[in-house]
């Protein structure tokens, strides 16, 4: 499916362009955006390689990431990003991530964010089940998830290397008999 865009009232999700490399970099390459992701601050280089590759995998066949730029509807601006991976071990299933520009933090665009990536998932790509994993001092995601109806399944235990320490993960899933855009 190409290209995906989705709307809600607040906030657009849309194919990446290059033009969007400054916009990453203000999520990817802050220490506190990216303080419970599974990985460090990026440079800009390596946010031009993640730019790119995303507008790579938009075009393969078959697509199997689904890269999306969040974009808030008034402003007319980037503020994260969403991405759904098929899962190649599991029958219709798609491993979820997201991550907003924190000034953008606490004004609900995460759980809007949520609710249209899982809209991709499961209506536009027929998806059954759809995953993320947060880190355990993550709370404002825990909540995020549990607004939308996913449901805390368990601990990955030492999951991620950040910072040369080993961090649990918390699973968190929906199934599409679950999803309700407005729950």
């Amino acid at each position: 499916m190409y290209p995906v865009a989705r709307s809600s009232a607040r906030l657009n999700l849309r194919e990446f362009a290059s033009a969007d490399v400054e916009a990453v970099l203000a999520v990817y390459g802050s220490p506190v955006a990216t303080e419970h992701l599974s990985f460090e601050p990026r440079t800009r280089e390596q946010v031009e390689q993640i730019v790119a590759r995303s507008i790579a995998a938009a075009t393969a066949t078959p697509r199997t990431e689904y890269a999306l730029a969040v974009v808030e509807r008034e402003a007319a601006e980037l503020i994260g990003f969403g991405r759904l991976a098929l899962d190649p071990h599991q029958q219709r299933a798609a491993t979820m991530g997201f991550a907003l520009r924190p000034d953008m933090w606490g004004q609900g665009y995460g759980v809007e964010l949520v609710r249209l990536l899982l809209g991709v998932g499961f209506n536009d790509l027929d998806l059954h089940r759809i995953w993320g994993a947060r880190s355990p001092l993550n709370g404002a995601s825990a909540k995020t998830m549990a607004a939308v109806g996913m449901v805390e399944e368990g601990t990955i235990r030492e999951h991620v290397l950040k910072a040369g320490k080993w961090r649990d993960s918390v699973v968190h899933a929906i199934l599409d008999r679950e999803f309700s855009p407005g729950s």
